[in-house]
């Protein structure tokens, strides 16, 4: 790593020195939470710099292809992921402050590109409990000014409530940019990018760190830290939670406590030490939830009792044992961002995956009778059945959330009227909710169908609406390597999938089919990850003999 040292270059300037902030002289460590604003002036004229004592001077062209190389390897799909703190073998920081703050800059300039012209352009800023959160939060508050966007700084926060800050009045920012790395370990950092109409695509994100790759690449030496305006502080997450509460009020309607609609019911959260905790005192405990029993509310960033992840088995396992404990109606576990969640049903039976969007899928098709619902091709042949034999239709397709979400969004613009997309991991949107993966607003749906079935004089509680669901006896997932130069691995890879579609159709590997949804056909991408960069390769056939008889 190189090392970074803050030093000063003098620009011709009539306006009196903004604030700025203080980068520490060394990556980030465990030990380093924030960073300093600096309150006191500055004659007029000077600026603070980065300085990269490894580059004195001008970059060779290889040496440039590599800086800006840093940034592109920065991309996850949708998604930039990083190692932001040291502490992990084998891996050294690449999610610098440096990093960083290109990235947000960028994005602010492409949010800026596509607005009109002559007016201010707003940015709200979150970000999960992550150790490394509060420093790279400066970060992007220095991009975003940068690039003339007015900051809004919403702290510990959701990935749902950052998209959410531009559509809520009367908030309403033009983007959004949320802090996190989901489930990752604590040593790991990202950036999640929105708009008024949703997440940003890989393509787009691409072009954005194609954009920040120049920048920094171009700022080894020197690179500008300066705030031409502070960030504002918001409290959005109250807002939001209001939202939260406001729905499942209207939609229960209560005839006896509109106001305390969930008066009665037991409900264990565990927010795994992530940014759940919210939802249990600021939206459960408002409507009269009895919560006792929760878990891990509390957010901290190193993440001390498990991973924050509704597929972890030890956070299903210890929210079960605590709904079971204080006979609850219904257990809950959010990952870190609260973009995905699991749940657990009153007999203490764990709900995620496919059973999870079994689920979703039943309380769907009651409110939309034969909508379409899509899901990635990893999902079962069980699924399939349950949800065609409920009057819907289901499309597989490609790996990958975004993918996902985006296919049932053409859909819908196809004419086909699609209300769920959701993938096994647990990302889940909704037509009516923006086409938002929001952890939050599930169990909000769950909550209410939950309530609705006791209304009706139900007992049976929501895991009697998947009781038909069948189980596989036996599933596997096979992850293969590609062996290739990184500039060849995905030209690689089509061709390895291709062969092995090829020798599917031709029957030469009996009882296993290919999966197709409309125009998705295998080779077009559901079992292909499109990154440049190699990557694992997920696919899934499904075979009546079982696996371990197919693979003998």
């Amino acid at each position: 790593m190189a090392s970074t040292t803050l030093g000063t270059s003098i620009k011709t300037r009539g306006d009196s020195f903004p604030n700025f902030i203080l980068f520490p002289n060394k990556p980030l460590s465990p030990k380093v939470s924030s960073f300093a604003f600096l309150k006191r002036a500055a004659p007029r004229g000077v600026a603070a710099t980065w300085r990269t004592a490894e580059h004195g001077g001008a970059l060779a062209a290889e040496e440039v292809d590599e800086e800006m190389g840093r940034i592109r390897r920065l991309q996850n799909g949708s998604d930039v992921r990083g190692v932001a703190i040291e502490g992990e073998k084998g891996r050294t920081v690449d999610l610098t402050a440096a990093a960083v703050e290109a990235i947000a800059e960028s994005f602010a300039e492409w949010v800026i590109n596509g607005m009109e012209t002559g007016r201010s352009v707003s940015v709200s800023v979150g970000r999960d409990p992550r150790i490394s959160g509060s420093a790279l939060s400066a970060a992007v508050f220095a991009g975003v000014s940068r690039a003339g966007c007015l900051v809004f700084d919403m702290g510990l926060a959701t990935t749902p409530a950052c998209f959410m800050s531009t559509v809520l009045s009367p908030f309403s920012y033009d983007a959004s940019i949320m802090l996190t790395a989901s489930h990752l370990p604590y040593t790991r950092n990202g950036m999640k990018f929105f708009t008024k109409r949703g997440g940003l695509s890989s393509p787009e994100v691409e072009e954005i760190c194609d954009r920040a790759a120049v920048k920094y690449a171009n700022r080894v030496v020197k690179v500008s830290t300066l705030l031409r305006t502070p960030p504002s502080k918001v409290d959005f997450m109250g807002a939001y939670s209001k939202h939260l509460r406001d729905i499942i009020k209207q939609r229960i309607n209560h005839p006896l406590h509109y106001d305390t609609p969930l008066q009665g019911f037991k409900i264990i959260v565990n927010a795994g030490n992530g940014s759940g905790g919210f939802f249990t005192w600021d939206v459960l405990d408002k409507l009269g939830a009895d919560t006792f029993g929760s878990l891990h509310l509390n957010p901290d960033g190193m993440f001390p009792n498990h991973i924050p992840n509704p597929e972890d088995k030890t956070a299903m396992s210890l929210t079960r044992a605590s709904l079971l404990d204080h006979n609850a109606d219904l257990g809950v576990v959010f990952d870190t961002d609260v973009d995905r969640s699991g749940v657990v049903d009153h007999e203490g039976n764990p709900i995620n995956g496919d059973k999870l969007i079994a689920l979703m899928s039943a309380i769907v098709l009651r409110e939309h009778p034969a909508t379409t619902i899509v899901t990635d091709a990893r999902t079962s042949v069980a699924l399939t059945k349950f949800i065609t034999n409920r009057g819907g239709r289901h499309c597989l397709y490609r790996v990958g959330y975004r993918n996902v979400i985006d296919k049932g969004i053409q859909l819908n613009m196809d004419g086909i009227e699609t209300h769920l997309m959701m993938e096994t991991s647990g990302h889940g949107a909704l037509k009516e909710n923006y086409f938002l993966d929001d952890g939050a607003y599930m169990v909000v749906k769950i909550i209410i169908e939950m309530v609705r079935m006791k209304l009706e004089g139900s007992n049976e509680g929501i895991g009697s609406l998947i009781k038909d669901l069948e189980e596989p006896l036996e599933s596997a997932e096979l992850r293969l390597n590609v062996i290739s130069e990184p500039s060849f691995a995905k030209e690689k890879a089509v061709e390895v999938i291709e062969t092995f579609r090829d020798f599917v159709q031709e029957g030469k590997l009996e009882g296993w089919e290919l999966d197709s949804c409309g125009d998705c056909w295998v080779h077009e991408g559901c079992l292909v990850d499109l990154n440049d960069h190699p990557k694992p390769i997920d696919a899934q056939m499904y075979s009546f003999m079982g696996i371990k008889e197919a693979m003998s």
